[in-house]
């Protein structure tokens, strides 16, 4: 968690630059997703590891000159900062074999659409994947769907130029399209001595450094996962780093398999603080990792039937001190100003012990309160589901008597 930088007090006073920045030098990688139920889950880690700041921050650093952060597939679709992005060239001129298949047979099969495609955003860029196809003056007929999507030739095309990285992001419109533009006219420069690196291994070692470094402590799949890089790829890059002692190889109690310290982790007798975490947040990302450190079994429910969701839509983690305490369902109705709560649930029997739901509760509601606002809501509402809600509905209550929120409700 200290690698994370997670369990620092929130910032007092104005959030600025070189706090979002100290934010992204520990994590590397903030993973970007469409859903917007609460709020697009690339502004939360930074909200967990910082308190409220203005989001205009990382929109700025994303999106003008020179960006700090620069978009691609990097754990999933990312944000990273340059020079990262510099070592991921290698799967950028894979994308012929790694991309997905209906990508890879527009490329194939259509390969003058790609040219079109290159044409129009050189010469009009920045623009939108709408945009492009409105230019091109055709929608041709859409491919049979592939993860759930039923995308044009014409997006197959831009998405497919995008993972070769002879696209680029330029930033995100207000209703989250991603803009596209030659990479010349959105990376910047990198510092000397940080240009591309001589081959495939050492960009493999190099990312391996940099997820041991988010980790301070992993096993060689949690390292892996950090990228989504293969077995091979990363098996070579621990033993490499191993060898040249950038990393120490050690035994974790608990664990079977053997783990791999970043000689550089601070190692902090206690953790304090508090987190709502996201759902894509790197703390929790690898399930196994997240069951191993915290016994925390956790699934997304927004890709799960209503039926069988078991802790609700939308559920955050939350962190209090180095434990996973809880997690709550949350979800924002930006119509009625109001921070909605539909269940809440205490996670381990510690838990539920004597005094603790009352600790729990009283701190989940400072920090849903810290939520609300930093979201221009005004009200925080919880149903009574969950062995927590009742406890939260009554912290928040009181958080209401001494004047924390205009409007805290339990209903």
């Amino acid at each position: 968690m200290a690698a994370q930088g997670l369990g620092r007090s929130a910032v007092r006073g104005q959030v600025r630059q070189h706090h979002l920045d100290r934010v992204l030098e520990a994590v590397a990688v903030l993973q970007i997703d469409s859903v917007n139920v609460l709020v697009r889950s690339h502004y939360l880690p930074v909200f967990s590891r910082l308190g409220p700041y203005p989001r205009h921050l990382l929109d700025r650093a994303a999106g003008r000159h020179p960006r700090r952060l620069v978009e691609y597939w990097a754990h999933q679709a990312s944000y990273t900062d340059p020079r990262t992005h510099a070592l991921l060239t290698f799967r950028m001129a894979r994308a012929r074999q790694e991309a997905w298949a209906g990508l890879r047979r527009t490329a194939s099969e259509l390969p003058h659409l790609l040219e079109d495609v290159r044409a129009v955003v050189a010469g009009q860029g920045p623009l939108t994947s709408a945009a492009i196809e409105q230019t091109l003056g055709q929608t041709l007929p859409a491919p049979r769907a592939e993860w759930g999507w039923n995308w044009s030739h014409v997006k197959m095309a831009i998405e497919f130029l995008f993972r070769a990285g002879e696209l680029a992001s330029a930033g995100r419109t207000t209703r989250f399209e991603r803009l596209y533009d030659l990479p010349e006219r959105v990376l910047p420069p990198l510092p000397a001595g940080a240009g591309e690196p001589a081959s495939e291994a050492d960009a493999c070692r190099e990312l391996v450094a940099i997820a041991a470094r988010a980790h301070g402590v992993g096993t060689e799949a949690c390292l892996r996962d950090y990228f989504r890089m293969t077995a091979v790829q990363s098996r070579r890059a621990v033993a490499e780093l191993v060898e040249d002692g950038r990393l120490l190889e050690v035994r974790v109690q608990g664990w079977r398999r053997p783990a791999y310290l970043d000689p550089q982790a601070r190692m902090p007798e206690r953790i304090g603080g508090s987190a709502l975490l996201s759902p894509f947040d790197s703390l929790v990302w690898f399930r196994p990792r997240t069951e191993a450190l915290f016994a925390f079994r956790y699934r997304i429910g927004i890709y799960t039937p209503a039926a069988e969701r078991t802790h609700g839509y939308y559920v955050l983690p939350y962190l209090l001190g180095d434990r996973l305490v809880a997690r709550v369902d949350v979800q924002a109705d930006r119509a009625a100003r109001v921070l909605g709560v539909p269940a809440a649930w205490l996670e381990s029997p510690e838990a539920r012990g004597r005094s603790q739901p009352d600790r729990i509760a009283r701190s989940l509601a400072a920090d849903l309160l810290s939520l609300a606002g930093w979201l221009g809501l005004d009200d925080v509402r919880v149903a009574p589901r969950g062995d927590l809600a009742e406890d939260l509905g009554r912290a928040l209550v009181t958080a209401r008597r001494v004047g924390t929120v205009d409007r805290v409700t339990s209903a």
